[in-house]
């Protein structure tokens, strides 16, 4: 199960809106274990595709080193899909490098309703979860 701050749900929600019609594309780390994502990180979609998203190589080396840094790891990796539901494609699972992250999908194919939903990507398994959205974390 993912829980999750409704800040923190909204700025994803904002960041695939903004970037529609190409994917948007972020993480949000968190303490290393803490399964807690607290530090949100838009991304630059690299392919600035409708239907493709993959981090910038030198904008994730450097993410990713600032994560080491503060003792973080990836709690949620998230991106948006434009025109599709939101449930990981075939090229999706197969960048699934992170065995403890939710991965995170939002729908932006219509503008009124907001589809949220997270997975656990492990080994090329799709399993989706439940997400709560709580105001803060207790």
């Amino acid at each position: 199960m993912l829980t999750i701050e409704r800040a923190l749900v909204d700025k994803i929600v904002a960041h695939a809106r903004a970037d529609h019609p190409d994917e948007a594309c972020g993480v949000i780390a968190g303490p290393i274990g803490s399964d807690r994502p607290v530090r949100y990180v838009a991304m630059v979609n690299a392919e600035r595709s409708p239907t493709f998203y993959r981090f910038d190589s030198l904008e994730q080396l450097k993410v990713w080193r600032e994560m080491d840094d503060r003792d973080e790891e990836p709690v949620v990796i998230y991106h948006s899909h434009t025109s599709t539901e939101a449930y990981p494609s075939r090229t999706d699972i197969s960048y699934a490098a992170e065995p403890n992250a939710h991965y995170v999908l939002v729908s932006t194919r219509d503008p009124e309703e907001v589809e949220f939903r997270s997975f656990r990507i492990l080994e090329g398994e799709v399993t989706e979860e439940e997400v709560t959205i709580v105001d803060t974390y207790e």
